[in-house]
């Protein structure tokens, strides 16, 4: 909204700072960082709705994680969209199709924890209804931003590490783009099980994406990372930007011990932004990477119910594996600041693969 008023009060001193997507990025952040600070008081205090403790987890949550409130995650959406409501051009279909996206993952996520709430289980929504929600959703985003493409990158997958080496089928893009945002929402989402575990993380991802959204939107600075140049992706940014600094309010009251859970509203939306903030900028592996931490978390269900239903035995005491080391005696504060030590890894080794070709 301000961008498109700035032409009208170029006369005011300073008003060509809203032309400027790093200006409107640190506004982005300091407003939805205020907005977090202003609604989770509130928020905590009136809530009704508390987080449903699974019974087969470790012992200390049934202890010290009963009566939480959740649907935290709301105010983290809300402040997003609105930040980029505030801050962003609302000309640019990138932007908005990020905000479609990222309203409708946390909307079923929303449903999911209503019903958990509602009828006191860890069942909500169905797994089926869940995915295919999901599924449908990023396949639309997928077809979208392909149509939104310059025609010389229409089609093209890029790989790390690799200049000149990309996959040339807008059929195969759309299904593997498709499975990146799916994938990357479950992947929070089962992060998403310790007090503050899946927060820092990703706003790492988030930061590490929205530096690779502006040098993607910028010619020149693609150019000379060789890289694939997206036009207007660098508005982006400022979605990232919000994106953070709404997290980052809520970690100041999910820190352990934690007084709100963001669930499924939020970690669904967040993950599925992850993915399709990587499917625009064309750095879908790049994510893998950057987001290592999400990563292995999935792997580690994966590779639990696999084996177990291969040979009814448990690789891990308990998955996803954050739970594993709890189950070893691992305090929760200790498992999160690791954790965390671990997603700043592969952050960094993940942006130097922009350098790296």
């Amino acid at each position: 909204m301000f961008y498109s008023l700035c032409s009208y009060f170029h006369f005011i001193t300073g008003a060509n700072l809203l032309r400027y997507i790093t200006f409107r990025t640190f506004c982005a952040v300091m407003t939805s960082l205020i907005i977090s600070f202003f609604l989770y008081p509130k928020f905590i205090k009136h809530s009704k709705r508390k987080q449903p403790i699974r019974e087969d987890g470790p012992v200390s949550h049934l202890q010290t994680k009963q009566g939480i409130p959740t649907m935290g995650g709301a105010i983290i959406i809300f402040g997003t969209i609105l930040s980029c409501l505030l801050w962003g051009n609302l000309t640019n279909e990138y932007l908005l199709l990020m905000i479609g996206l990222t309203f409708i993952y946390s909307l079923l996520g929303l449903t999911d924890d209503y019903l958990k709430t509602k009828y006191k289980n860890s069942k909500g929504v169905s797994a089926s209804q869940k995915m295919l929600v999901q599924i449908i959703a990023a396949m639309i985003f997928s077809f979208l931003v392909e149509q939104l493409r310059p025609p010389e990158v229409v089609g093209h997958l890029a790989f790390p590490f690799l200049k000149n080496f990309t996959i040339e089928s807008e059929t195969l893009l759309i299904l593997f783009t498709t499975f990146v945002i799916v994938g990357s929402s479950n992947a929070v989402n089962l992060t998403d099980g310790l007090d503050g575990l899946a927060t820092f993380p990703s706003m790492l991802v988030a930061f590490c994406l929205g530096i690779i959204a502006y040098i993607s939107g910028h010619f020149v600075f693609a150019n000379y990372l060789q890289i694939f140049y997206i036009p207007m992706s660098g508005e982006l940014s400022i979605f990232c930007g919000a994106l953070i600094g709404a997290c980052l309010g809520f970690l100041w009251y999910n820190a352990p011990p934690a007084k709100i859970f963001m669930g499924d509203t939020g970690s669904l939306a967040i993950g599925g932004a992850l993915g399709g903030l990587s499917v625009i900028t064309k750095h879908e592996f790049a994510l893998a990477i950057i987001g290592g931490l999400f990563v292995i978390e999935a792997v580690s269900v994966i590779l639990q119910v696999g084996y177990y239903r291969l040979t009814k035995k448990r690789i891990f005491l308990m998955a996803p594996i954050h739970h594993h080391f709890e189950k070893k005696g691992w305090s929760e504060p200790t498992v999160v600041i690791r954790f965390w030590i671990i997603s700043l890894i592969f952050a960094m080794f993940g942006l130097a693969t922009l350098k790296i070709r």
